[in-house]
């Protein structure tokens, strides 16, 4: 599924419907930092998710929602403790850590295919098998204007590959095209869906609320700059 056939559809169905919509603003962060056997956040994930509620404390947001993974849950749990209780928490399968699209080689870049087939090989079934669906799942409740006259503000608490997915819809780039993009953690992205108009990435991967010291965890060594 192409940006042309999610996000654009959805703008175009609200609009031909006549249903009063408003502008969503979603907001997304990747989770904090994990431990080594990914059971819990690290001390300084937990910094990063008590920062990022920092970052967030003016936005009016209706909703935080994570994924069923703990590294997901902990950072969203951090967040609306400093926030506000009456913030609901929402956790959701599609909100979780899958491989969005499989594409074919033919989709891909020549000298880069071998690679990126090779890569998406040693992802284990349960994170390729049901990836597509939960994607095509979390276009459909994440993305688009809303119903109303008010706009809306949400939180997704996520991983790198949904964050990936997401951004690229926005942008109206191929559905392989997740594939290269680098979240940080607890880095935020704002996607803001108003009614009648494309989808634009207000912020992308900002870390603006993070010291140098906690500024650079879930990005390859190679990529930091």
């Amino acid at each position: 599924m192409t940006g042309a056939t999610g996000t654009t559809a959805r703008t175009t169905a609200t609009r031909t419907t006549g249903t009063t919509a408003a502008a969503r603003y979603l907001y997304l962060a990747r989770h904090g930092e994990a431990s080594p056997d990914e059971s819990e956040l690290s001390e300084r994930g937990r910094r990063q998710a008590a920062l990022l509620a920092e970052r967030l404390r003016g936005a009016p947001l209706a909703a935080v929602h994570h994924g069923p993974l703990t590294r997901a849950a902990e950072t969203a749990r951090i967040v609306q403790d400093r926030l506000s209780p009456d913030v609901p928490l929402e956790q959701s399968e599609e909100a979780g850590d899958y491989v969005p699209y499989l594409p074919g080689r033919d989709e891909l870049p020549a000298e880069a295919a071998d690679a990126m087939l090779e890569r998406l090989a040693l992802f284990p079934p349960e994170e390729r098998e049901p990836g597509p669906r939960l994607a095509r799942a979390a276009l459909a409740r994440f993305t688009g204007p809303v119903e109303g006259d008010e706009p809306r503000h949400e939180l997704l608490v996520t991983h790198n590959f949904l964050i990936g997915w997401l951004v690229r819809d926005a942008l109206n780039a191929p559905p392989w095209r997740w594939m290269g993009l680098v979240h940080g953690n607890a880095a935020l992205t704002v996607i803001r869906y108003a009614p009648g108009r494309p989808a634009s990435v207000l912020l992308y991967n900002d870390t603006g609320h993070l010291p140098e010291e906690l500024r650079w965890t879930g990005f390859p060594p190679e990529l930091r700059v």
